[in-house]
């Protein structure tokens, strides 16, 4: 089980980056526009720079959703390589059977 302090601090980023995500593309859009005059550009990097860091999606990492495992997390499952083989033989995972050949 990861810490509950780093589990927490996911959420918290969570929630930042979906109040932040509208304001944020709006500055990008303003930053990749060719033409855009050079002090819009200015004023969009600086306002871009103020939000806070925890508000950009990339700093945000993918955690098992039972253990709150950072490494060997499914994307499509959102389990950890453990918690996903244990689901799987309980048959709770839907269409997922253990390989054999």
């Amino acid at each position: 089980m990861a810490k509950r302090n780093m589990i927490e601090r996911e959420k918290r980023r969570t929630a930042q980056v979906n109040k932040d995500e509208k304001k944020r593309e709006k500055l990008r859009v303003i930053l990749k526009d060719p033409n855009a005059s050079y002090e819009d550009k200015q004023t969009a990097s600086v306002s871009l720079q103020k939000l806070p860091r925890d508000g950009s999606y990339t700093r945000q990492r993918n955690r098992c959703a039972i253990t709150g495992r950072t490494r060997g997390v499914y994307r499509k499952f959102g389990l950890a390589r453990h918690k996903l083989r244990e689901a799987a033989m309980r048959g709770e995972v839907p269409g997922l059977k253990k390989a054999s050949w």
